[in-house]
């Protein structure tokens, strides 16, 4: 029996959350997507609130101002923590004023996405971020009231630098993550593979040219030691014939239109390990250099990544320069990883498997209501 699946969002982050909204669909769900605001690298939405206050110029000073510097120190090694799981509190009467005032500002949008949609008769609630529409968890705990299936999706930094929301994560059914490390921050978490569509990218042809393209993508420079990166490029493009390709601050359609021109794809070092943008270079048949986080080469041994660190990121950018059968070999491997492990549907079944949903769909709680799948916007 299809299950109706709300999915929150903060943005649509890497089209993480939209990406689970079609494979729910693909499997007979009726499921949607609210993002409370647009994310600037286009991906597609669903329902976008566009709420005020969320990532503005203004809110950023805001943050630097009232919030405390550690929810703000986003960087590429695991964190040390004395309590796990770490919980998001305002930062003193000005921060916790300030969400207040935001939060009275948005009621009237969010009281009329609850009326258009039918907000209370979803069978399952996802939050993709870990966050609703508020921070006391108002939301959650009402629908906890009515019996609804709450699951916490965790994608990166969220758990590792602001937190996890005390109010949810008491209520959540399910706690599951994208990141691997994330399993050292929280004792009650399952780690899922990153969804994603691989029928979304072609295998393209490996670019004749006598100067290797050697691709780049930071969305921020200190989470993926990219100072270090493009410095270790720019050594080896002195000495050989190669060409540092960054994609930086792009629309995501004209970001893949630049990694599909690479030989050599470098995502992060540190201590995180891979993210969307290797999959968009495995799933090209690009070999791709990335960390892993510790542990997951021992989990998954036949992964397909040239693995780097801060010391040995010309040696290994060098053995791939100079051997064209091995890129050959990994770009194949790549492709073949991605479908394995990363088929959007089959992530969907383990997290519909671990939140107590049968093989056949029907959930384990009660249904309710009717809901209609027409689109909507609310501006």
């Amino acid at each position: 029996m299809p299950l109706k699946i709300l999915h929150i969002a903060p943005f649509n982050t890497s089209g993480v959350p939209i990406t689970f909204v079609k494979a729910e669909r693909k499997l007979g769900h009726d499921s949607r997507l609210v993002t409370l605001g647009k994310d600037k690298r286009n991906y597609q939405e669903d329902i976008c609130l566009n709420l005020p206050f969320l990532d503005s110029s203004g809110v950023r000073l805001a943050k630097k101002a009232f919030s405390h510097p550690s929810k703000l120190d986003i960087n590429n090694q695991t964190k040390k923590l004395e309590n796990i799981p770490l919980y998001w509190h305002a930062n003193g009467l000005p921060e916790k004023t300030l969400i207040g005032f935001r939060e009275r500002l948005w009621q009237k949008k969010i009281n009329r996405l609850f009326s258009e949609i039918d907000f209370w008769n979803f069978d399952v609630y996802q939050l993709d971020g870990g966050l609703e529409f508020f921070r006391d968890g108002r939301t959650i705990r009402k629908l906890k009231s009515l019996g609804k299936k709450v699951i916490c999706c965790y994608t990166g930094s969220d758990l590792r630098t602001r937190g996890a929301i005390p109010q949810i994560d008491s209520l959540s059914d399910l706690n599951v993550t994208l990141e691997f490390d994330h399993l050292k921050l929280h004792l009650n978490i399952h780690h899922i593979f990153f969804p994603f569509d691989v029928n979304q990218y072609q295998a393209r042809p490996v670019p004749e040219s006598k100067i290797l393209k050697i691709g780049h993508a930071p969305t921020n420079r200190r989470a993926k030691g990219s100072d270090q990166i493009i410095a270790a490029i720019k050594e080896i493009q002195s000495e050989h014939p190669v060409e540092l390709v960054l994609i930086e601050n792009l629309p995501h359609q004209e970001s893949l239109s630049r990694k599909s021109e690479c030989h050599i794809f470098v995502d992060q070092i540190g201590d995180l390990g891979y993210g969307l943008n290797s999959l968009e270079a495995l799933a090209m048949g690009i070999p791709t250099c990335s960390c892993l986080a510790p542990g997951f080469a021992e989990k998954y041994p036949e992964h397909p990544f040239v693995v780097l660190n801060d010391r040995n990121i010309k040696k290994r950018l060098m053995t791939l320069i100079s051997d064209d059968n091995l890129r050959r070999e990994l770009g194949e491997k790549g492709r073949g990883w991605v479908q394995q492990h990363h088929d959007a549907e089959n992530v969907v079944k383990k997290i519909h498997q671990l939140a107590g949903l049968t093989k056949s769909g029907q959930p384990s709680i009660q249904l309710r209501g009717g809901f209609s799948s027409a689109g909507s916007s609310l501006k």
